[in-house]
């Protein structure tokens, strides 16, 4: 008998502070693309899955259930890229746990950045930086909260070719939260919006 595959991330009737209830199978490598109105549970939703929030229903990643896993583990295989992100040091150094040269150059950067302080940094550089930063972990699930929502349309692109390689280097999965129509269609192979705590799916992205 032929063995069946498990899908990457499982997620069974998840409901958290009026979201839901939500399900959804996300394969290997695949992107599921989501959007909606400000205030409509994306963020929650994705909290929920990061195990940075109190829900309701079952979550598994790889076939394991969120609560058989450790946080600090579960949160090492399942990234979260809020919109906002934290910084922790002065340092830009001081937040990468190794050398990140070649993502540095694939998102624009020189090694230089390195010793810059924090402060010094804009949005748009934050964001990107805290991608690298994610990505450090070499996690199996990515959640983007609108990772490229600060940064022109050639930073853009640069960004979505990092994940998109990183994708097919490691068969991680993605929930890409975004509200360019044509973006999502670029990087995502199905696609659901949040309606009034609800996610509604609207097949192949449009």
């Amino acid at each position: 008998m032929e063995k069946q595959l498990v899908p990457r991330l499982q997620v069974d009737n998840l409901f958290i502070h009026g979201v839901g209830p939500v399900s959804l199978d996300i394969e290997k490598g695949e992107c599921v693309g989501l959007s909606g109105p400000s205030g409509s549970g994306k963020s929650l939703l994705l909290r929920a899955i990061a195990d940075m929030e109190p829900h309701g229903g079952t979550i598994c990643l790889d076939g394991t259930e969120q609560a058989l896993i450790p946080a600090p583990a579960w949160r090492r295989q399942v990234g979260l890229l809020p919109s906002e992100s934290r910084w922790w040091s002065d340092t830009v150094g001081d937040h990468f746990a190794m050398s990140a040269a070649s993502g540095l150059n694939r998102l624009g950067f020189d090694a230089g950045i390195m010793t810059w302080p924090v402060s010094r940094l804009s949005s748009g550089e934050r964001q990107r930086l805290a991608l690298l930063r994610l990505l450090e972990n070499q996690p199996h699930l990515l959640l983007l909260d609108e990772p490229t929502a600060n940064l022109d349309e050639e930073t853009s692109a640069k960004v979505e070719a990092l994940i998109r390689a990183y994708r097919e280097e490691t068969d991680a999965a993605v929930v890409w939260v975004g509200h360019q129509r044509a973006q999502l269609n670029r990087v995502a192979s199905r696609f659901f919006a949040m309606e009034s705590g609800r996610m509604i799916s609207r097949g192949g992205v449009p």
